[in-house]
């Protein structure tokens, strides 16, 4: 079987991965090609994934938009890790608006604005170089989220590209929350401006709330084969809608949609995977991970004349830190540590930190309810993400010697924490997957988290990690922090208890092969059987 990948990133590629989605079209084509399905992977090249070594230009495509054609190249990398895997990078100038390399823009005045032109133009690119032959008719087609779903909307509204109807197309959501919405006409970047020949049924991909909008996740929903998502909590909790006064978030508006396909049998919880490896429970000493956590910290102040006060203070916490504990070696004689060392790694969002910068009773944040804790050696928080947390952080970093913030994202770093950490918090308000504390449990380390999600799905409360839940944010902040003190009364009174914790993490096993062999048994087979059919 040939699937084809259409998605915004790939974790594969240097400078091609933001977030989880990258990881996720990193690895599961290497597991579809380990069970003998040959996987080509698309994505926009940002006018910068095409410098790459091995990459080959093949072609120079027409492709239809803004009422004329514009030249996309098509360029070709060949897998060195896997024979049968194949990556296809389409390269415009558009898709570098926000600067070359750069995967999403950010404009709070006009949201989507410019992502969702650089992506309908990819969409529409793809869609050429299949039917031009430049790239292999895939067997099955494989979206992801709503930057590729322009591609199910071009092929059934556009005569030229409506050959492609007849190859099977699943949509994968990764993150309901983020849709995509733009309006039908009159603005620059605008449906009828991309495409004024597209023909539509306005009804099945109008935003809920906004008519005169195209809402692209629903349009991925609604002209997809199948849809899936990736773990089988979220796959039921977007049914229902979301309840942000109780903490919780569900369909976003979209769940008559879905509990429409859903009864349809169109719809697939199948949770993502985790990579494994020997190399992934070997300890990462303290000053290991201080020297590692320097250099990534020099080599992203390399970028900017000017040094930010994040990677200031976080260079000098690393520098007291370091100093502290070797003071205490000669003074004790032998190495340990006062507490525990606690890590987060993610995008900072709402989504992800909204619990842990609630404020409490007392007028502080419950990041600083953990930080008073003297029982906490320190809190490392790895990421980047909106300007006002990253704010927030600082703030919180110049108020708390037992806090490093390392603003920005490394992955040799952020295997370091993972294996260097104690305990690895995970607070979000919603997760559709997680991967995170999938990589976390790898290592070995026990994960605190939200009952959420992939996050219910990975993490069971007292054999590899803790959980905590709440019907409202208040309590959900709460139980946060309760179950912290928890997990911090186990860690410093109970180590026995601790080990066999830290002994299930790292047996915990949430494979690729057995996630893709579900989108094998459960999608692919009854599409194309049903496909044959027809």
């Amino acid at each position: 079987m040939h699937v084809s990948f259409i998605a915004s990133e790939n974790g594969a590629l240097t400078g091609g991965k933001v977030g989880g989605l990258g990881d996720v079209i990193r690895d599961a084509p290497v597991a579809l090609n380990r069970l003998g399905h040959t996987v080509s992977v698309l994505t926009p090249g940002y006018q910068s994934l095409s410098r790459l070594p091995g990459a080959i230009v093949v072609a120079q495509l027409q492709v239809p938009f803004s009422a004329g054609h514009e030249t996309v190249s098509l360029y070709r990398i060949e897998s060195n890790i896997a024979p049968g895997i194949t990556h296809w990078l389409l390269e415009h100038p558009v898709f570098a608006s926000c600067g070359e390399g750069v995967i999403y823009c950010v404009n709070d005045s006009e949201p989507f604005a410019m992502d969702a032109k650089k992506f309908a133009l990819f969409c529409s690119a793809a869609c050429q170089a299949f039917i031009a032959g430049a790239i292999p008719k895939p067997d099955v087609l494989h979206l992801h989220d709503w930057h590729s779903a322009a591609f199910l909307l071009l092929r059934a509204g556009l005569p030229e590209f409506r050959q492609l109807t007849t190859i099977p197309a699943v949509y994968t959501i990764h993150n309901l929350a983020i849709q995509g919405i733009r309006p039908f006409s009159h603005h620059d970047s605008s449906l009828s401006t991309w495409f004024p020949e597209l023909v539509y049924e306005q009804r099945l991909i109008a935003d809920p709330n906004y008519s005169n909008c195209i809402n692209f996740m629903r349009t991925g929903i609604n002209l997809a084969d199948a849809v899936h998502t990736v773990s089988p909590t979220y796959a039921r909790e977007i049914l229902k809608p979301s309840d942000p006064a109780r903490g919780f978030i569900g369909g976003e508006g979209l769940e008559r949609d879905l509990r429409r396909i859903n009864k349809a049998g169109k719809l697939f919880g199948i949770l993502n995977g985790c990579e494994y490896s020997i190399k992934a429970l070997e300890k990462v000493t303290c000053e290991t991970f201080i020297a590692c956590a320097n250099s990534a910290l020099l080599h992203w102040i390399s970028k900017n004349l000017l040094v930010s006060s994040a990677h200031y203070l976080a260079m000098e916490r690393l520098q007291l830190w370091a100093q502290g504990r070797e003071n205490k070696e000669e003074q004790q004689g032998t190495p340990r540590r006062k507490g525990i060392v606690v890590a987060s790694v993610g995008r900072l969002t709402g989504q992800k930190l909204g619990l842990l910068t609630r404020v409490t009773s007392s007028g502080a944040t419950a990041l600083d309810s953990i930080l008073q804790n003297p029982d906490t050696e320190m809190y490392i928080m790895l990421g980047s993400g909106d300007l006002k947390l990253e704010e927030l952080l600082v703030g919180h970093m110049a108020r708390h010697r037992n806090f490093i913030f390392l603003r920005g994202f490394d992955d040799r770093l952020a295997d370091h924490l993972y294996r260097f950490c104690d305990l690895f918090l995970m607070p979000s308000t919603f997760e559709p997957c997680g991967i995170s504390q999938m990589q976390a449990l790898r290592a070995g380390k026990p994960c605190l988290v939200h009952k959420v999600g992939g996050l219910a799905d990975t993490v069971s409360h007292g054999q590899n990690g803790f959980t905590f839940a709440g019907d409202t944010p208040e309590q959900q902040m709460q139980q946060m922090l309760d179950t912290f003190a928890h997990a911090l009364g186990i860690y410093t009174g109970l180590p026995g208890e601790w080990a066999q914790l830290c002994k299930a993490a790292a047996a915990s096993r949430f494979s690729w092969d057995k996630s893709v062999s579900l989108y094998e048994e459960k999608i692919y087979a009854p599409l194309l059987l049903n496909r044959h059919r027809k």
